[in-house]
């Protein structure tokens, strides 16, 4: 682990190759698992705001489960996360012909009917951010379901930190992002 700026990042996310494998995987971090997504207090208001432009995009189930649950939920930690569709699929899921999940409010944005792509925790997988009150944690988080996406990053040679450069542009900053990246040149080679 090393220190930038006010966060602890794992070297996971530089060591670790990874590029997403929709063809392999179908999209199954999005249908698999015991909890939606996280939703930081600033994208509580987004989601209330887009959801009427978001539902076109939506499947039925997904509608349902947000008009009983909300357009996004309360853990028993207190966290708030993307409301499931009988505790497996994220609300807003859709899928295509080829049966891969898809993200409505991504699709949403794809199409320019709202200006706001997903919540940053999406944005950012498989990197997880734990805000702490001095410092966020950044680590690598592995799931099994994964592994293809693992195999297809070390095949093209490219690392975490560099397939989510978009992300975690949106959620630290360029300035932070050009620091990762002097440490990661200097680390990498060694690997």
């Amino acid at each position: 682990m090393f220190q930038l700026g006010k966060t602890i990042v794992s070297e996971e996310i530089i060591d670790t190759d990874f590029v997403c494998n929709l063809s392999a995987c179908k999209g199954a971090c999005c249908i698999d698992g015991d909890a939606g997504a996280p939703v930081d207090s600033e994208e509580r208001e987004i989601l209330e705001k887009i959801y009427p432009k978001v539902k076109p995009y939506m499947r039925k189930q997904g509608i349902e489960a947000i008009e009983a649950q909300g357009v996004y939920t309360t853990n028993d930690e207190g966290e708030h996360e993307t409301p499931l569709i009988d505790g497996r699929d994220c609300a807003y899921v859709s899928f295509d012909k080829k049966g891969v999940a898809l993200c409505a409010i991504e699709e949403a944005y794809n199409q320019g009917a709202i200006d706001w792509k997903k919540p940053v925790s999406c944005h950012l997988y498989p990197v997880r951010v734990q805000d702490y009150s001095e410092f966020a944690a950044v680590n690598y988080h592995k799931w099994e379901i994964c592994d293809d996406a693992c195999t297809l990053g070390k095949e093209l040679q490219v690392p975490v930190y560099k397939f989510v450069k978009q992300a975690l542009i949106r959620k630290f900053g360029e300035d932070w992002y050009m620091e990762l990246e002097k440490v990661a040149e200097k680390h990498r080679p060694m690997k």
